[in-house]
């Protein structure tokens, strides 16, 4: 018993801000699920590493239910908790239909700091056509900035889901919009006063605009009437997290194309002055989708005012980063650049 809580108290100390390591999420979370006894048949869709969603059946439809909390930001956190819970939701190729918060505002917090928390809750909500349909608040200690953690329910269009681990050798990746997004939005918004002494003001007012595009909602249809056999939010870990978890999820290799990744001028400046890389930062409203003919999809998402490029190739085996003649191995998700921002 001694060695076991030895080695625990070791995993503690690997512990960084963001997510769990994989290896450690696998051991001491997705396993313990995986052997619990209590297999219901009408769940059709069980936890997995990078799987954001589960399914239930409900004899007629497809619950597909999702949750995350806004830990990276405190700011805007009420619309950020809408628009990225349902992103979860449109990966899936489903309908968001409602929502439950969860807010908790640590001692100090005042009637104002709630009122801006569900007017932005409220106008992501409006945005997607969803109800907010209950949760829970309270003033804790326990936290030492507001967190608001949310649980989104959706149902799949004609019984129809799209995984994760749905990508396949050969096929095509492809992504919407732009490295960073949402990480350039928090950043302008969180630093803004430190920024304004290094860039010129329209590029923060043009980098915290980006919030507008958060949602994939209308890519997620686009491409599943295309034919994707997976999609994928990008949020923790940015672009290269998200693409690494997709080839995890579905147990193939991928071959990524650095110099394809789209990057706007405002996230390059921004994560400049920041000292971190735009690949790895919260990119919630960029979807990472597989597909054959991955270039007919980017001619139909362009054409439907989303911008997209293919930027890499499903494989057998090896996950590759390729810049230029070089090459180097794509790395499982670590901590996300947003955590390491240098600005004073």
């Amino acid at each position: 018993m001694s060695g076991v809580l030895s080695v625990r108290r070791d995993w503690k100390k690997m512990f960084k801000i963001g997510k769990i390591p994989p290896e450690i999420l696998e051991g001491i979370v997705m396993n313990p699920i995986r052997k619990n006894s209590v297999k219901r048949e009408d769940v059709v869709l069980r936890p997995k590493t990078g799987e954001d969603c589960s399914v239930i059946d409900l004899q007629g439809e497809l619950c597909v239910l999702s949750t995350d909390p806004i830990t990276g930001a405190a700011k805007d956190i009420g619309y950020l908790a809408v628009q990225i819970n349902c992103n979860d939701i449109f990966s899936a190729g489903a309908e968001p239909m409602g929502i439950l918060l969860t807010v908790l505002l640590p001692e100090g917090s005042n009637e104002a700091d709630l009122e801006e928390i569900m007017e932005g809750a409220l106008r992501g909500a409006k945005e997607l056509g969803i109800e907010i349909l209950g949760g829970h608040t309270e003033v804790t200690d326990a936290v030492c900035k507001p967190i608001v953690s949310a649980a989104v329910i959706g149902k799949s269009r004609n019984r129809n889901i799209i995984q994760t681990g749905g990508a396949q050798v050969g096929q095509d990746v492809i992504m919407t919009k732009w490295a960073g997004l949402e990480g350039t939005a928090i950043i302008a918004k969180e630093h803004e006063e430190a920024l304004a002494q290094r860039l010129p003001f329209h590029v923060i007012e043009a980098a915290q605009g980006m919030k507008e595009f958060l949602s994939v909602g209308k890519e997620s249809l686009i491409a599943a009437k295309h034919g994707a056999t997976a999609m994928h939010d990008a949020t923790e870990g940015g672009i290269l997290g998200a693409v690494w978890e997709v080839a995890e999820c579905s147990q193939t290799g991928v071959e990524l194309w650095q110099d394809k990744i789209p990057v706007t001028e405002e996230t390059k400046l921004i994560c400049k002055e920041a000292q971190i890389d735009p690949l790895r930062l919260i990119s919630s409203g960029t979807m990472i989708i597989t597909t054959k003919n991955g270039n007919e999809l980017v001619d139909k998402l362009t054409k439907n005012g989303i911008s997209a490029a293919v930027i890499g190739r499903i494989t057998e085996k090896e996950r590759i980063l390729v810049s230029g003649n070089d090459k180097k191995l794509l790395e499982e998700p670590r901590s996300d650049a947003l955590y390491e921002v240098k600005l004073r």
